[in-house]
């Protein structure tokens, strides 16, 4: 049986594939939500306005974009600009609202880690079909 951390570490693998394909084009290529550098997916990240230490944003979808490694890791995320746009994309107040959840309670279960895999992997699997993508 898997532990909670290689269960965990295995979500983070499709949830990250599933972020930097959803905006994909049908030959791969992404833009950086902070600087806007387009490259291929499977060089892009997947970049977390929360940092991804705080579980109950880590695998929110409005947290997470795709990022260069520039702009991800060597400039700390570019947490600022992320929040600007994020209100811009989802409306006024939901950085605010990411930062609150952020600092909230959560535990996933060995369960919910096994369904969000599975739903995860299927959304990636029917992504890659759609964009005609290996």
């Amino acid at each position: 049986m898997k532990t909670i951390s290689k269960l965990k570490k295995e979500l983070d693998k499709w949830f990250s594939l599933y972020i930097r394909l959803r905006k994909a084009t049908d030959t791969g290529l992404a833009q950086c939500y902070t600087c806007g550098k387009v490259d291929h997916y499977k060089k892009l990240q997947c970049g977390h306005f929360q940092s991804r230490k705080f579980l109950p944003t880590r695998f929110n979808e409005q947290n997470c974009q795709v990022q260069c490694a520039k702009c991800n890791i060597f400039s700390q995320g570019e947490q600022w600009l992320f929040g600007i746009k994020l209100n811009k994309e989802y409306g006024l107040g939901t950085a605010q609202d990411l930062e609150f959840l952020s600092k909230s309670t959560v535990k996933i279960t060995r369960v919910e880690y096994k369904e969000n895999i599975t739903y995860y992997k299927t959304l990636v699997k029917n992504l890659k079909k759609e964009k005609g993508l290996d």
